[in-house]
Parts: C-alpha cells; structure tokens; sequence
C-alpha cells in the first residue's frame, strides 16, 4: 500500500533545510508575463532556487522540460492554450520524481483536492505572502504536501466523512468543471475544443453531462448557471439551486 505523505499546513518560517551544493532549478508555467517576472524576481533572491524556463501554456512547458533538468514546476491552472490540471497529470507520468506546486487565483477549496489527486504536491493562492510561496516551494521540493490550513482541515474532514451525495459543482469531473469555467467566462463550444485540445463533439458530450449533474434544462440555462457561477464567486456551492 502506498503511503501518501502527512497533510502538513505552510508555515511562514520555512526555510532551507540544508544549503545544497547547486540550487533547486525551478520552472515557471503561468499566462501571465508580469507575474512570471515577478515570481522569478522573488525566488531569484534565493540562494537556494533558480529558475531555469518559464512557459504561458502546457507545449511551451513541456517542451522545455525535455531539453532541461527541473526540480520543481510552479503551474497555475489556467494557462494561455491547455490545461493545468491536465498538465499535470502529463508531467506526473513522463516525470514522476519532479515536483509540482500549483499556484492558482483559483479557490482551493474547489480545486486543491482536485489537483492534489492529479499529482500536484501542493496548492497556494497567489494572494499569499511571498514567504509562503517560498516555503510551499521549498516543502514541495522536500515531497511533502504545501498547503494552506484551510485546505488541510477541509481535506482531513472529508477523510473522516461520509461522501455526499447528490448534484453540484463539486460532484463534477475535472474535465467538466473546465469546461464548465470556460462557458462562465464567454467561450463557445469551438472555443472551448480549441482552448482544451479536444473535439467539438466531446465538449458537446461534457456539456450533456453538465446539464444532468446541474440540473439545467437547456444549453441557455446551463450557460448562465456557468456565468453566474464565474462572476459571483460562488465555487462549491450547488449550482443547481440558484436563481
């Protein structure tokens, strides 16, 4: 039986265990220029962390992952072209002793556990301090779990408790909370193959399942159930039962 490592939430004083002989080489895959700049600006201070590549989408970071070493991978989950989560489980399989951190806008309540059982070894929002990301990295790299103590407490619960059952966004697949995003964010069917690297009519089967899961009884209703899910803020809660 495999033993998964201790749920241990941040701290704020982690630091290098041990001062290596070369720094941990660290990749950056993130849509976002300037937060990749800033992310390399703040761990380049560190004697103990390089970063060795930054990438926009999950082609960009794969690609250099096969031209270089790297110890660790920061990924948010929303990246210019493909999938975060689906990045993930990619990396998790061509490379299983890298590390993964994931530091996301996204509410971890809703994905933490998600990305965590896709291979990630932990999961920050980027409001975070910039010691916490430090010490997430640092403890990712150390294989241990990065997490904050919410999400650690909502993890340990959900081990002691019955599943629940019924609809809601949090009984959705990976695949179709993606799909689900991007609907709230405006995409149309082909936007959403193009953005996901998948087929037009696998979108439209994800989107059937959607309307099941969330009770919708039409492809308008599901697309404003989406909207009002991605411009009000409310991740884990049913979707099903909104006005």
């Amino acid at each position: 039986m495999t033993v998964q490592p201790p749920i241990t939430p941040l701290s704020q004083g982690t630091g290098p265990a041990d001062q290596p002989s070369s720094p941990a080489r660290v990749l950056l895959v993130d849509d976002h220029p300037i937060f990749r700049l800033g992310l390399s600006q703040l761990l380049g201070a560190e004697t103990d962390l390089e970063v060795v590549g930054e990438a926009e989408d999950a082609e960009a970071a794969l690609a250099i992952l096969r031209e270089k070493p790297v110890d660790l991978a920061v990924v948010d989950l929303s990246l210019k072209t493909g999938s975060g989560i689906d990045l993930i489980k990619q990396i998790r399989a061509a490379w299983p002793e890298l590390k993964l951190l994931v530091l996301s806008m996204h509410d971890e309540q809703l994905f933490g556990e998600r990305v965590l059982r896709a291979g990630a070894h932990g999961y920050l929002m980027k409001h975070v301090p910039a010691e916490r990301i430090v010490g997430a990295i640092r403890k990712s790299l150390k294989g241990e779990l990065a997490v904050s103590e919410q999400l650690a407490e909502t993890m340990l619960n959900a081990m002691v408790s019955r599943p629940r059952a019924g609809t809601g966004i949090e009984n959705l697949s990976d695949r179709e909370l993606e799909v689900f995003e991007l609907l709230g964010r405006g995409h149309d069917t082909r936007n959403i193959a193009e953005s996901l690297k998948i087929s037009i009519k696998t979108v439209e089967t994800h989107q059937s399942n959607l309307k099941l899961k969330l009770g919708a009884h039409s492809a308008h209703q599901l697309r404003r159930l989406a909207v009002l899910w991605a411009t009000e803020g409310l991740a884990g809660q049913p979707a099903a039962g909104r006005p």
